[in-house]
């Protein structure tokens, strides 16, 4: 396992592209100055030991200088150690609805994307506690198991979109269900599932599965995203937007948060609803729970005993500049005798020449 210390030194790797082409730029440059000058024959002759080969060698050296230099800077790390470490939280399952209606923008910028800001800001206010995401439209899939890792699930998150999910409609009954099996440690006494939704189209049996929820230790939140009053669903491409849903009879489709559903939802689960329109207040609201709830004790592995990898990479850079130091332009001698080319030597040319 690796971790990088700078990343944003990567960005001057873009340097060695620009030097690579201005070398071939002066080459150019050159080669055409010399064709004025005399005939390229009779240059040739004139300095026999000069060799392109060793020009091109020597530029890629100085780019393998500089590329490991660069690297250095950014001080890679190496993981040297796999250790078991015992935690304390609470394992949490977000079951995000992806349907179309989430895409309504009643709530700026939209419903779906002001249910990934709550999200997002509930996962940067964890500590050591454990997420799990789970998206539903017409039917609900795992997007990311049971997990440590905040940095990916966060990551995941950003994905989600209603073109995941193969079927419309708002299936909070396959979420809840979901949700039962998604929790992996039979010991931890506290298990939240937040259902963010509009709660429209709602399948009929999620209150008894609410229930069975509740029996497995699962505490279930609902948080709404959406107005009472309702908006269109966009239809868009990559111009924007390029009209709105309609049903059968050609009418313009306004969809409507249906808080009723999630407050039902939450009261048999033995949770609460919270309007989540207004983020702040709902991230406070959460963050509070989640302080005030029992922490239970589970184990995870992770990589321990980074140590920095950056002296190998000063080394390589600074052995190919030697390199480089060290590598003359002229052909090597060895070479020269092979005489590859069947080249004449210089006096031999000014010998035919007077003759």
């Amino acid at each position: 396992m690796y971790q990088i210390e700078e990343p944003t030194y990567f960005l001057y790797l873009a340097i060695i592209p620009v030097i690579f082409v201005m070398f071939l730029v002066v080459l150019w440059w050159k080669k055409r100055t010399q064709k004025k000058f005399a005939d390229l024959n009779l240059i040739e002759k004139l300095s026999p030991e000069k060799s392109i080969f060793k020009s091109f060698l020597k530029i890629i050296v100085v780019c393998l200088a500089l590329a490991f230099l660069i690297i250095s800077l950014a001080n890679p790390k190496m993981g040297t150690k796999l250790e078991t470490i015992k935690r304390q939280g609470v394992d949490i399952v977000f079951a995000l609805d992806v349907s179309a209606s989430m895409l309504a923008e009643d709530i700026a910028p939209s419903r779906l994307e002001k249910a990934k800001q709550i999200i997002t800001k509930i996962i940067d206010n964890l500590g050591s506690d454990r997420v799990g995401i789970i998206i539903y439209a017409g039917n609900s899939y795992p997007l990311l198991p049971i997990t440590t890792d905040l940095a990916a699930a966060k990551m995941f998150l950003q994905n989600a979109h209603p073109n995941m999910v193969s079927s419309q409609g708002t299936a909070i009954n396959e979420a809840i269900d979901r949700a039962i099996t998604y929790y992996d440690n039979d010991e931890q006494t506290n298990r939240f599932l937040f259902i963010v939704s509009d709660g429209e189209d709602h399948e009929e049996n999620a209150l008894e599965l609410a229930k069975q929820a509740q029996k497995e230790k699962i505490k279930i939140y609902a948080i709404g995203v959406g107005t009472e009053n309702g908006a269109p669903i966009p239809l868009k491409d990559d111009d924007g937007v390029i009209g709105y849903k309609k049903d059968n009879n050609g009418e313009v489709v306004i969809t409507k948060m249906n808080e009723k559903v999630l407050e039902d939802i939450a009261y048999e689960g033995k949770g609460k609803y919270i309007n989540g329109n207004k983020t702040q207040e709902t991230i406070n609201i959460i963050e509070d729970l989640l302080l005030k709830a029992e922490k239970s004790e589970f184990e995870t592995k992770q990589f321990s005993d980074y140590k920095d990898q950056f002296q190998w990479f000063i080394g390589f850079g600074l052995l190919f500049l030697m390199i480089d130091v060290l590598l003359l332009e002229k052909k090597t001698k060895w070479v020269q005798k092979l005489n590859l080319f069947n080249e004449t030597s210089i006096t031999n040319f000014d010998k035919q020449r007077n003759d």
